[in-house]
């Protein structure tokens, strides 16, 4: 495999060798090494030196299942910080086959227009695309795959990424029906913007498999992995996660109290049985929608859906808990039909459904648009894909939107909106919002699934289930495993070894595994210290450390201290 890259300034192309020090990494991983190599860390992030990087996890492009999330990353707009952002679909896949190690796209174009990337088989094509400017990620992607084949994969950025607004994300087109797939966080659209790249368009067809260094031993491993997913109660066949997808917690989530509703000024919402997972299935398939689907090939997890609206015609795939809550609940929004029609304007748009959902709160409770009317909010969102001066402030995050309007009860942390978890009721989570090199991330270490390990709302244990779920997030992001295939890996670290060993060859133990882990936060750790951000960043809203929480009345309040010591045992 080699490195890919793309400078903009000269708008060429060319392949490298892969760096010795970047060839046992993939992913997150090799995104955190290139950026402590390559970038220097304090520099303006939607300014030429920094550094837009697509990389495939470590197992992508092979037949494992659910091993093809595609990892891009930079330095963060919003956060200042490192970076990764992952999505499913065939891009990950597509790339590895393809023999590429990273995509790093440099520089950026004098001439400020836009261009697309083709990548296939027969070579690299860098061209222009200004006559797609303006145009929105689906028509993009329809466009794309109508000059360079239906099958292609395409990754690409709506208006908000032209415009350079922080809360723009990369689109990528999914497996199947499931074409709207999207690395959110972090405004890594900005950055994929400021690289004047409107699209990436991937095209693996002929190409030939991986090679196996011990095929015999991946094979086992991998029917093994995928017989526990199987018969995992979690992801196998009569799972939650495959029957309901991941809006089988809303139930859950809204019963803890950690529900964000209204602006994160409450933790239940009052109509959040029209928002169960059981209730979304019930309306998909009573419409003639699809449920228990992929985002990329051959995962049998399948935890998506494709949401249709009254007359059958598809609306959004897929609609996720994390969209239902920040587009939901903390809109004041109880219907899905409402929800899924803001969830596809933001993927339309190229918006970070979190980073927007928050944005969109923040602006409610500034008296610009009604906690419950989903219209208002079409407007605020219209408001951003034209570039006004109010889209221009919605679109760069909620916590400028809360600086603007003057609004204090702003959900953020390391300047980038928090997830749909209150962290007044969800505390291990409120540790890794502050904590993690990542900012407001659940993916990160989301203690959700961990809760009857630690009492959701104390405070003892927190910081040590913090730590252990971010080094098995950073151990998924970086070998290319959905979050939701954890259960096998985690059980087993042996597994995960035998997995590696049987792509590459390395000879590695659950020694190594365990210190590859580390290694990724520190790396992270190491960029964002270098960039400037410290301890005094690792922290709370002020208002969540003392404005409870209803039903449970909470506050945020694990020590400081113990935020300041998560990393401690690296």
């Amino acid at each position: 495999m080699k490195t890919l890259r793309v400078n903009m300034d000269r708008l060429e192309a060319k392949w490298e060798s892969v760096l010795p020090e970047y060839e046992r990494l993939g992913g997150r991983a090799l995104i955190a090494k290139i950026l402590l190599t390559e970038v220097p860390p304090q520099c303006e992030p939607l300014g030429p030196n920094n550094k837009l990087i697509f990389a495939p996890g470590l197992l992508g492009g092979t037949s494992l299942s659910s091993s093809g999330r595609l990892s891009i990353g930079g330095k963060s707009p919003l956060t200042g910080g490192v970076k990764e952002a992952n999505c499913g679909g065939n891009g990950s896949s597509d790339l590895a086959r393809l023999g590429v190690k990273a995509l790093v796209v440099e520089g950026q174009p004098a001439d400020e227009k836009l261009y697309q990337l083709c990548i296939s088989g027969t070579g690299v094509e860098l061209l222009p695309a200004d006559e797609w400017r303006g145009l929105g990620t689906y028509a993009t992607a329809a466009k794309a795959q109508e000059r360079w084949g239906a099958d292609c994969t395409v990754i690409s950025i709506g208006q908000a990424g032209e415009f350079l607004m922080s809360a723009a994300g990369v689109v990528c087109t999914g497996h199947g029906e499931q074409n709207s797939r999207v690395a959110a966080r972090g405004g890594l659209g900005a950055l994929m913007g400021s690289k004047g790249l409107k699209a990436v368009v991937l095209n693996s067809s002929g190409a030939d498999a991986l090679p196996l260094a011990d095929p015999e031993l991946f094979r086992v491993s991998a029917r093994r992995f995928a017989k526990e997913l199987v018969e995992s109660p979690k992801t196998g066949r009569k799972g939650a996660m495959h029957t309901y997808g991941t809006s089988a917690i809303v139930a859950a989530v809204n019963e803890m109290g950690a529900f964000p509703t209204r602006n994160f000024s409450e933790g239940s919402f009052e109509t959040a049985e029209n928002l169960y997972g059981q209730r979304l299935r019930e309306i998909t398939l009573e419409r003639g929608g699809k449920v228990g689907t992929t985002c990329m090939a051959g995962c049998v997890i399948a935890c998506c859906n494709v949401f249709v609206d009254e007359n059958g015609k598809p609306v959004v795939s897929t609609l996720q808990y994390e969209t239902i809550g920040l587009l939901g609940s903390n809109l004041g929004i109880g219907t899905l039909d409402e929800i899924a029609h803001l969830n596809r304007l933001c993927n339309d748009f190229g918006l970070d459904s979190i980073e927007a959902g928050a944005s969109l709160g923040v602006a409610a409770e500034a008296g610009l648009a009604r906690f419950g009317d989903k219209d208002s909010f079409v407007s605020l969102l219209e408001e951003i894909t034209e570039g006004s001066v109010l889209g221009r402030v919605l679109g760069q995050g909620a916590a400028v939107t809360g600086r603007v309007l003057g609004v204090s009860r702003v959900p953020v942390a390391k300047g980038q909106a928090m997830p749909a978890y209150d962290p007044r009721a969800l505390k291990g989570n409120g540790v890794t919002y502050a904590a993690s090199p990542m900012g407001a991330d659940h993916t990160a270490g989301n203690a959700f699934g961990a809760r009857r390990e630690v009492n959701p709302l104390g405070t003892e244990g927190q910081r040590e289930l913090s730590l252990k779920l971010q080094l098995g997030a950073a151990m998924l992001d970086s070998t290319g495993l959905c979050l939701f295939a954890r259960p096998p890996v985690y059980g087993d670290s042996q597994l995960m070894v035998d997995l590696i060993n049987g792509r590459f060859g390395w000879g590695w133990s659950v020694a190594d595994l365990e210190e590859f882990k580390k290694t990724v936060l520190k790396m992270e750790l190491g960029f964002n210290e270098k960039a400037g951000l410290t301890l005094a960043d690792a922290r709370m809203p002020e208002y969540m450390t003392r404005e409870p929480l209803p039903p449970h009345d909470t506050v945020f309040d694990v020590p400081e201290a113990e935020l300041d010591a998560v990393f401690s045992a690296l």
